[in-house]
């Protein structure tokens, strides 16, 4: 079983930036790509970018290409997402997720973090 610890979330000013921390543990890690969701009150869980574990390559949804980053770590299982210019639609719970499709739809993963909390404030 992996398990998926994100950490980093808290409250911050519009154009405030914060940076997420997603740590896999547990049985040797393999799955392909990692990536981090958001759920804001009353929405559906939505797709924010992703990273395939070996090759690096990222993918991102519109809304925040230009402002957030994924990177990662192999030697520590950390993945990371650095949001900068943050807004206050950015607000929502952050969830790490991992998986073997390269994928915006989140039933296609197989593990997931328990979330963290990101509010921006105006």
């Amino acid at each position: 079983q992996v398990q998926l610890v994100e950490s980093g979330g808290g409250s911050v000013q519009a154009g405030g930036s914060l940076t997420l921390f997603c740590t896999a543990s547990g049985r040797t890690f393999s799955s392909a790509f990692m990536a981090w969701f958001r759920q804001a009150p009353g929405k559906e869980r939505e797709f924010v970018a992703s990273i395939h574990w070996i090759g690096g390559i990222t993918g991102y949804t519109e809304s925040v290409k230009g402002r957030f980053t994924i990177s990662k770590n192999n030697a520590l299982n950390t993945m990371y997402l650095k949001m900068n210019s943050l807004k206050t639609d950015d607000t929502a719970v952050y969830y790490c997720a991992a998986g073997n499709q390269r994928t915006a739809r989140p039933g296609a993963y197989d593990y997931w973090g328990q979330g963290t909390q990101v509010t921006v404030f105006a």
